[in-house]
């Protein structure tokens, strides 16, 4: 299964002069939201796809269109009413009544992975977070051993130069529930926020196993922010 949360404000490009939330932009002849998600093209025929959202921009009409011309088969649409306090409560607010215990990958909205395959290790984990070697202290962090294992996560704390691309893999739907539900009992949040990458940490502390995947910097493209998006078109 791939979670995609979207339920931003895409407050940023409103603020910049844009008219439309940043999924909905064209890069070329297609929109954000499309060059999204053909990050996981190879699996639109075989894997569930789950769009988490606020149908505030005619939103709910925009997905159902754009997936039918991707031709993803199956897919859930699930509409918030209100504000999430961050990603991390978005998805869980998302996924908390689906009747399934599968694998999950949660992506962003405005991120491209150039040729993703799923690892063929992935089974042998209870998570592991996709990552590559960057600058700077605004990501998602990951400390790892000599054994590829995780032994520790962070969030706008930099620990290693292992940077989260922001793809984040949990063996089961419930293993996600309990780490969010926790997070939120015990209020673990950063800047007023529930983080996904933090909620590794949980699993690490109870010895289950954790991974990173290293991709090259090249292979991710980022489209967050009105100066991302200005580069990726200016690229195109």
């Amino acid at each position: 299964m791939f979670v995609i949360p979207m339920a931003g404000s895409s407050s940023r490009f409103f603020r910049a002069g844009f008219l439309l939330p940043k999924y909905q932009l064209l890069i070329g002849d297609e929109t954000v939201f499309e060059w999204s998600v053909r990050s996981f093209e190879k699996y639109f025929e075989t894997d569930k796809f789950v769009f988490i959202y606020r149908d505030i921009y005619h939103t709910d009409e925009f997905i159902k269109n754009k997936l039918r011309e991707l031709g993803i088969r199956d897919f859930d649409l699930i509409c918030l009413d209100s504000e999430t306090e961050g990603q991390a409560h978005t998805v869980y607010e998302g996924i908390k009544n689906l009747e399934t215990n599968d694998s999950v990958y949660i992506f962003n909205i405005d991120s491209k992975i150039k040729n993703f395959a799923k690892p063929v290790w992935a089974d042998e984990c209870e998570g592991y977070l996709e990552v590559f070697k960057g600058q700077g202290d605004h990501w998602s962090f990951v400390l790892a051993n000599d054994e590829n294992d995780v032994i520790q996560t962070s969030e706008k704390e930099r620990i290693s130069d292992l940077c989260s691309d922001g793809l984040y893999f949990f063996d089961q739907l419930s293993t996600f529930k309990a780490l969010f539900l926790d997070a939120k009992k015990n209020k673990q949040t950063t800047k007023n926020e529930y983080y996904i990458a933090p909620l590794y940490n949980s699993l690490i502390q109870k010895g289950k196993t954790v991974r990173y995947h290293l991709i090259d910097k090249e292979d991710i493209l980022f489209c967050g922010t009105p100066n991302e998006y200005q580069k990726i078109i200016n690229d195109v």
